[in-house]
């Protein structure tokens, strides 16, 4: 038999239950009735319908769910199941549901199980989900992904944190 325990919190008070209302009168919990935390993180979206040629770099988060013809860099990048990216990606973090030709490079790399990536990952810590296609040598390594350099054969777009407002 379980013991019976009593939260002894000043907001969460049981009221006594209204014979003309069946329903227990208990408070609502505050971590469901508080407001959804905003977060500082920035997240830069590629959508399904975009092609772009060229490199991306980013400070912050990259979603992309379109084409890319060209290098991506950032902290962190999530290949969407509808990506196709054709070229390196450079990260602290890649999550990879969807199709990528050309080499990555991250400490920490997840292929999902509809990734089909050809090429190598160099990578500090590596998860390969049953399902993903994975053509290519991995290799462990202890190098900094922000080291890496990109080549200078493709114009480079560099993704602002946040859109700014457009003015009337």
């Amino acid at each position: 038999m379980l013991p019976n325990f009593r939260r002894t919190d000043p907001e969460l008070k049981i009221q006594p239950v209204n014979s003309a209302n069946d329903t227990a009168a208990f408070p609502a919990r505050p971590f469901l009735a508080a407001a959804p935390r905003t977060t500082d993180r920035n997240v830069s979206m590629i959508g399904p319908d975009l092609t772009i040629t060229g490199n991306l770099i980013s400070k912050g988060e990259v979603q992309v769910d379109g084409v890319v013809e060209g290098d991506i860099h950032g902290s962190h990048v999530v290949i969407g199941e509808s990506a196709t990216i054709q070229g390196g990606i450079v990260a602290d973090e890649v999550i990879i549901r969807g199709h990528v030709v050309g080499s990555v490079r991250s400490k920490r790399v997840m292929l999902q199980s509809t990734s089909q990536v050809e090429g190598d990952i160099y990578h500090q810590s590596l998860s390969i989900e049953q399902g993903a296609l994975f053509e290519g040598k991995s290799r462990r390594t202890t190098d900094d992904p922000r080291s890496i350099q990109l080549a200078p054969s493709a114009p480079v777009y560099t993704l602002p944190p946040r859109l700014p407002e457009l003015a009337n």
